[in-house]
């Protein structure tokens, strides 16, 4: 924790507003060396804003930034840098093609008669990890290492840089258990060694574990700063989310009818191997496990984005013949993927135009697209998902993850599918946009509908589902039919085989 009076980094009376969005309002925010803060809030609450103006991407409109007592211009990333401000993002910032060494030191090569001094960078990538506590080949290329591996590199590259603040953005999203305890203690060695770290995440229960204190932003403005001894999980949900929640997960009281989707022996490579399940009408099924288990392509392969090897599937009865995800949707089959800025949306386009991608048959007469109704339909999903900015010629890409992430249910509800398939429907989403898409996984299953929910995070398995299948290195290795009186723990016994 921080002994001097004046803290490593203090930023004052921040204030940023776009078009029509006033995303900060007069924000503080002070970090001491050697400590962890916790920066929490809602998608939409201001926290990227925020980042990105301390990280140079973004000027501030309003307000100052002092770095070690001393004022800091930071007008752009080099600025940052320059500033000993490093930002680790949820998507990595490595070129896949390159080895470690060559990441780590872009930018910053050094060399002896016009050649690198490969040997050099060995030996301080290696001084660079063994700081970190972990083993990563420098020669290996990135896109090669595990997401754990990756996020290794990044560490590395910041400390390489100096770097005396860092900023990690929902560093634990991917990982697994085991994954989660090794960046906790890569974390505490460098608060050990004096970094002032700002520590992002929605899941809340790692905050406790972690942060000596927390910030939560609402709205764009500070609406609570505690030490994290001084607050509880509950209070920090409601000053998140501005009201309290009765339950985290929302009750539902379906009653289970026929059998809908009925999956045989479905086999694809090495992650999926003689996977059998089905689905009733009004049941939640959830599908989990370790990362890698080959609960994902599970996923793929009913909705045809893969090519079984053999197996089937069965909708309602009739069997059915997905060469495709567009005879999957046909069937009545819908994926909501895992990495929904890849593969669910087009970014570039906007909230109108992806809305309208799957539906535009219906949408669409003699060719021509009736974007009048499409507008009225959409307008209906703006409101009854409250997704922000209320604006569908706004850029995908400029909304929040969250608010991204109604896009793709908005879509698919319009659809009207009959199985939905939901790949970490909730991963990076705050608290608040959290009850809401369990709210509507509740919906879909009280109007008939089949739905899997792929989940890493055991107490989203647990409390949302009416079975959990848990997998292992291809295969289902248990089946928990009372999920509410089950514990983490049988899972993870199950889900490590």
């Amino acid at each position: 924790m921080v002994t001097s009076t004046e803290p490593l980094l203090a930023m004052k009376g921040i204030d940023k507003s776009f078009p029509g969005v006033h995303a900060l309002d007069r924000v503080d925010l002070t970090l001491g060396a050697g400590e962890v803060l916790a920066l929490l809030g809602e998608n939409g609450a201001g926290k990227s804003t925020l980042i990105k103006i301390l990280a140079g991407a973004y000027l501030p409109d309003a307000g100052r930034i002092r770095i070690a007592g001393r004022p800091a211009a930071i007008a752009n990333p080099l600025d940052a840098r320059r500033a000993g401000v490093a930002v680790i993002y949820q998507e990595f910032n490595l070129v896949d093609a390159m080895s470690v060494r060559e990441n780590l030191f872009l930018g910053q090569e050094r060399t002896t008669a016009g050649l690198l001094r490969h040997r050099d960078e060995r030996a301080r990538a290696q001084a660079l990890f063994e700081r970190i506590g972990v083993r990563v080949d420098s020669d290996a290329l990135c896109r090669d290492l595990s997401v754990a591996q990756q996020q290794a590199v990044e560490i590395a590259k910041a400390l390489s840089l100096d770097a005396r603040i860092v900023v990690m953005d929902e560093p634990s999203a991917t990982l697994t258990p085991r994954e989660v305890r090794r960046l906790f203690a890569i974390v505490s060695d460098l608060r050990d060694q004096g970094i002032g770290i700002i520590y992002i995440s929605h899941r809340i229960d790692e905050i406790f574990q972690i942060a000596d204190r927390v910030m939560v932003l609402r709205d764009g403005r500070n609406v609570a700063e505690s030490p994290i001894a001084d607050v509880s999980r509950e209070k920090l949900i409601e000053h998140m989310v501005g009201r309290k929640l009765d339950s985290e997960f929302p009750a539902r009281n379906v009653p289970v009818g026929a059998e809908r989707l009925v999956v045989r022996g479905l086999t694809g490579g090495p992650k999926v191997r003689d996977v059998s399940f089905s689905v009733r009408a009004g049941e939640v099924v959830c599908l989990t496990g370790l990362v890698g288990a080959g609960r994902t392509e599970t996923a793929r392969l009913i909705f045809g984005a893969d090519r079984p090897e053999r197996g089937s599937v069965t909708l309602d009865g009739n069997p059915l013949v997905i060469r495709g995800p567009r005879d999957a949707i046909r069937s009545g089959i819908c994926l909501l993927t895992e990495d929904r800025k890849g593969q669910g949306l087009v970014l570039g386009l906007t909230v109108r135009e992806n809305f309208g991608l799957p539906n535009l048959p219906e949408l669409s007469r003699l060719m021509l697209i009736r974007h009048a109704r499409e507008r009225e339909a959409l307008r209906g999903y703006i409101d009854a998902l409250r997704i922000r900015p209320a604006d569908g010629e706004r850029r995908t890409g400029d909304l929040s993850g969250g608010n991204q992430q109604k896009v793709v249910l908005a879509k698919w509800l319009q659809r009207n599918c009959e199985v939905v398939l939901f790949d970490e429907p909730t991963r990076g989403i705050d608290v608040g946009a959290k009850y809401e898409i369990y709210l509507l996984i509740n919906e879909l299953a009280a109007a008939g509908k089949a739905v899997v929910m792929i989940s890493s995070e055991l107490p989203e398995a647990l409390g949302m589902s009416d079975r959990v299948l848990v997998m292992h290195d291809g295969r289902i290795t248990g089946e928990i039919r009372d999920p509410a009186g089950a514990t983490q723990e049988q899972i993870m016994d199950l889900a490590v085989g």
